[in-house]
């Protein structure tokens, strides 16, 4: 009896004296700081981070090439969801309780959809241009031009958009389940759990370009074995002491390829266990456990801080523009103009 009424007393709410308060985990100040901790260097990483992307391509102009623009509006996405998403989310993580009112909460949940998504989208649009790239790397410029990269992402934009704010702005995710939802609900949280029609959709929004990308990427990467062949025998051959153009021009387009499907794997291991868990939950009553469900739901937050990782492994000209930018070179009036590509890019 007296175990019973300590436990009782042991609950602590989001909001006392408030009925149908959700109940607040009881964490002890140290595993609570190294939660915080984690959680605020992912969201940290993807704004900063994301923010020297878009930094780094509008700035230099070596870098306004039509890929490029979809990188900087992919760094977009995931910047927003560094600066509108991540911070409220690790509170509500945490403390299992959302502070920051209903209105937002709705707004919170068409951001986080909005974004990821638009994540998604860009990247599928990123697999098409590597593909003609790859393919016809010496009639890609005519071909993939900054117009066509534009529509790109202005549709990848507006299909996200539209699909997070049609659903849950509307409020038409519940419909259908609304004693479930009711049964689920409680004061200080922040949940909006899909019904199994808008589900199955948000399924489909993500399988689609998820397998066009798969099959895009395994098409490049065979172009790109026999590429490699085809080059490799003109050397043993030695018709010529250097390389062709057009062989260091696919040289350079397999190897942001290769770069990109990188940061696509990275992409759908993030994604994958919660968009199958989502699938799941609605099928089965959501019967997730609210501590799996953060996990998956952080998984595919900090996708959103692994691109510029990503790109700053791979890409030496990311690290010196970093490097630019860091350092305050950036401020030069000539330093837009700074060759990145070249080892001996004057960057003192």
């Amino acid at each position: 009896m007296a175990d019973t009424f300590s436990q009782a007393a042991a609950v602590e709410l989001c909001y006392e004296n408030v009925n149908g308060s959700c109940v607040k985990t009881p964490y002890s100040p140290g595993p609570r700081a190294v939660l915080y901790a984690v959680l605020g260097v992912g969201a940290l990483l993807a704004v900063l981070g994301n923010l020297l992307v878009i930094i780094a391509i509008l700035h230099f102009k070596q870098l306004h090439t039509p890929t490029n623009f979809l990188i900087a509006s992919l760094a977009c996405a995931d910047f927003l969801v560094g600066v509108t998403v991540m911070p409220f989310s690790a509170v509500r993580s945490v403390e299992s309780c959302w502070y920051f009112g209903e209105s937002y909460c709705t707004f919170h949940t068409c951001f986080d959809t909005s974004f990821c998504f638009a994540s998604l989208f860009h990247l599928c649009c990123i697999s098409v241009d590597r593909y003609i790239a790859v393919t016809e790397p010496l009639t890609y410029p005519a071909r993939f031009t900054v117009s066509v990269s534009g529509i790109c992402i202005i549709l990848s934009w507006f299909c996200s958009l539209t699909y997070s704010f049609s659903v849950f702005y509307t409020g038409a995710n519940g419909e259908g389940i609304e004693e479930l939802v009711a049964a689920l609900t409680c004061v200080g949280g922040c949940q909006a759990p899909l019904n199994q029609n808008w589900v199955l959709l948000c399924f489909l929004l993500f399988f689609t370009p998820t397998v066009a990308m798969v099959l895009i990427y395994g098409k490049i990467f065979l172009v790109a074995k026999h590429q490699a062949r085809k080059i490799e025998s003109a050397a043993s051959q030695a018709q010529s002491s250097s390389e062709s153009y057009k062989e260091r021009v696919a040289k350079r387009e397999r190897k942001a390829a290769k770069t990109l499907g990188i940061a696509m794997a990275a992409f759908l291991v993030s994604w994958l266990p919660y968009i199958i868990d989502a699938m799941i939950d609605a099928y089965m009553n959501f019967i997730t456990p609210p501590y799996v469900y953060e996990i998956l739901v952080w998984c595919v937050y900090y996708n959103s801080a692994m691109n510029p990782l990503i790109y700053a492994f791979f890409y030496p000209w990311f690290r010196k523009a970093v490097k630019l930018i860091v350092t305050g070179k950036v401020l030069r009036s000539d330093s837009s103009t700074i060759n990145l590509f070249s080892e001996e890019a004057d960057i003192d």
